[in-house]
């Protein structure tokens, strides 16, 4: 399997969007702070992820979910988790909540 996944980091509040083949072991290295790209921000939560059969597929997913087009989908998806969590913006009920 394939997975593409989006964390949250408890200490800055931001997000991180990956892939891999083996979602279990990739996560317990960003916990463990083995991944470059995240071990300064944690402490790490999975809060979303998709599981494909060809790579291909969770590629093109992952390369989606970082533009601004895939952002606006994972704020529409997780409104409930970003305003439970305090990620939306404060103020006019317009604002998105910011998915890096």
């Amino acid at each position: 399997m394939f997975y593409v996944y989006l964390l949250h980091s408890a200490k800055d509040n931001g997000f991180y969007i990956g892939f891999s083949t083996d979602l279990k072991r990739r996560l317990s290295e960003h916990r463990r702070g083995a991944s470059f790209a995240t071990k300064s921000r944690g402490p790490w939560k999975l809060v979303y992820y998709e599981a494909y059969t060809e790579g291909e597929d969770a590629e093109g997913r992952e390369k989606f979910l970082k533009s601004g087009a895939g952002r606006r989908f994972l704020r529409g998806h997780l409104r409930h988790y970003l305003r439970v969590k305090g990620c939306a913006s404060r103020g006019s009920d317009h604002k998105q909540p910011t998915i890096h």
